[in-house]
């Protein structure tokens, strides 16, 4: 909606990756540095960690689209919980081959015939394992034993791993010791500088056709900054909602007591990044409190009561507004359309 509102071509904040709209900070610079290197080697794997919303995919992807693709054949798979075996399926059918037999010698009999073929029709073959933190080592090891295929001396596949740094913790087993040994090249994607957050915020309008409307106080990017972290995805979930409110109450510039409004409210209705952390957990947090008297009971349930109701009427009030705001906004686009 805020999109037309302001003339953009597309959504600049949306939260599905899109290398179209990719930043090179300084960190993502370095990542890129060391992807290509490894890819340069042409064996091994690639790992690649970083907190939720630090950009891993967005920068896969990029790299990705960068492959010459006369030279690449690249497949990707997104992964919650895989066993050893599943792991094989799953790596056969995001490289497109139809298997009979889905057993799992047969299975790797394809999957290497493929790769053979693959490299005498001089092409490489690239694997993106991505939220590898959620593997079993059985599943990571069945990757490792894919890196022993090979032909006249040289690796048929060449795997990227990528995943929250918890994956970090997986390949410090003893039981990967050899995968380990095998990682050619390995980063860790952290959050942005504010420096860097204001100019990632441009970047991502600029590439849109924003034109300066609505206008960016120097304020409004130090809250973006603080509020976020630093960190692409928060930072495009509280932009998109913060150019929405601009869109619905007809403003046409962000300050930093906008950008505060608007975070807390978000707060109120998702609650805190889960990235933020929970409060540690002691056995006395458990212990039962001092009984108040009965008196006070009622009075403290009341108060709780009045309390709830309160905050429930103000929600309903906003989203309310919300929607009348809505409203208004698609009659206007309704009748610019019909007008054009």
């Amino acid at each position: 909606m805020y999109a037309r509102h302001f003339g953009f071509s597309s959504d600049p904040f949306q939260l599905t990756a899109d290398q179209r709209l990719f930043y090179r900070s300084s960190g993502h610079g370095k990542a890129l540095a060391y992807l290509s290197y490894g890819i340069s080697q042409g064996e091994g794997f690639i790992v690649v960690t970083g907190e939720v919303g630090a950009g891993k995919t967005t920068i896969i992807q990029y790299l990705l689209d960068h492959l010459d693709k006369d030279k690449y054949v690249a497949a990707q798979i997104v992964t919650t919980s895989l066993r050893g075996d599943d792991m094989i399926q799953a790596i056969a059918s995001s490289f497109g081959l139809t298997v009979a037999n889905w057993q799992k010698a047969a299975v790797l009999r394809q999957l290497e015939q493929f790769l053979i073929d693959t490299r005498r029709r001089g092409k490489r073959a690239i694997l993106v394992v991505d939220e590898c933190q959620n593997l079993s080592i059985e599943a990571v090891e069945e990757l490792r034993m894919l890196s022993n295929f090979q032909l006249d001396n040289r690796p048929l596949l060449q795997s990227f791993l990528v995943g929250q740094p918890q994956f970090r913790q997986i390949l410090a087993s003893p039981d990967l010791e050899q995968l380990k040994q095998r990682v050619t090249a390995s980063c860790h994607l952290g959050p942005m500088t504010e420096a860097e957050t204001k100019e990632y915020i441009e970047h991502r309008l600029k590439s849109v056709g924003w034109a300066g409307r609505p206008a960016f106080t120097l304020d409004a990017f130090g809250a973006i900054y603080r509020e976020c972290d630093g960190v692409p995805r928060r930072i495009n979930r509280l932009c998109s909602r913060i150019l929405l409110a601009c869109c619905l109450d007809q403003l046409e510039s962000i300050d930093g007591r906008l950008v505060a409004q608007t975070s807390a409210d978000l707060t109120r209705e998702l609650g805190p990044p889960a990235e933020a952390g929970m409060p540690s957990v002691r056995a006395r947090d458990f212990a039962p409190p001092p009984m108040p008297a009965p008196a006070e009971t009622v009075h403290a349930v009341n108060g709780a009561i009045e309390a709830r109701v309160t905050a429930a009427e103000a929600r309903l009030e906003r989203v309310e507004t919300m929607a009348q705001r809505l409203a208004q906004v698609s009659r206007a686009l309704l009748a610019n359309m019909k007008a054009e």
